[in-house]
């Protein structure tokens, strides 16, 4: 009876000390997510961005709070390694593009889409003004279902509210290689401001959007 009793208390004692080391691990698994989810408390996300000519793009979407670096490159063509000659062809269906490095606690996906589509004209095909070829082309190059889905979504509701006389032609492509273009190109509105085509295309779209988006601009340091 004795050596039975002991069997039952070893068994028991066994199995408690399973149970103990199961919970024991998945308190460990729930501490190691809480941790995991502290660490993306601040992360940093990507859109890429195509809008007519890349200088444009990038002197508005710099300004924005919350995006913490904004590249110019190509996209969505088929040729290795492209350069602004190549692409300027428009015949390696790249598109000038911005990649744009945001923090998604100060600024959404959404938040950068409104500026995207209210600081250039999503109506006209592969061109914006004077500056005319599928390169030019508007296009959200998607990095997600998710980007994919809002952009679809948000597109829709532009069309059906009327607020353009004509249809959207925005395309949406997933993204492909970015290939950042040359440095003479990057911050260049900063850097080259006095530029004839600064002057009289990017200023004035810069100065629109600082209008229009006063609340969603970088304080001045």
């Amino acid at each position: 009876m004795k050596t039975c009793i002991q069997i039952i208390v070893f068994v028991l004692f066994g199995f408690l000390s399973k149970a103990q080391i199961v919970k024991n691990k998945v308190k460990q698994m729930n501490q190691e997510n809480v941790s995991q989810e502290n660490t993306t408390l601040s992360p940093t996300a990507v859109a890429t961005f195509g809008a007519g000519c890349f200088w444009c793009v990038e002197a508005v979407f710099q300004k924005l709070k919350g995006v913490e670096k904004v590249e110019s490159g190509y996209m969505g063509g088929s040729v290795k390694n492209p350069s602004y000659k190549d692409v300027c062809t428009g015949e390696t269906g790249h598109a000038e593009v911005c990649q744009i490095t945001y923090n998604p606690q100060k600024i959404s996906f959404e938040e950068l889409l409104e500026v995207f589509w209210k600081t250039h004209d999503p109506t006209t095909l592969n061109r914006q003004g004077n500056d005319i070829g599928t390169q030019y082309r508007s296009a959200v190059f998607y990095h997600d279902s998710k980007q994919k889905q809002i952009t679809e979504n948000i597109k829709n509701d532009l069309s059906l509210s009327g607020s353009y006389n004509a249809p959207i032609v925005t395309t949406l492509e997933p993204a492909s290689v970015f290939y950042k273009a040359e440095n003479y190109h990057q911050d260049y509105f900063n850097l080259n401001g006095s530029n004839p085509y600064c002057q009289m295309v990017v200023k004035p779209k810069v100065e629109k959007f600082q209008k229009v988006f006063k609340d969603k601009i970088k304080s001045q340091e």
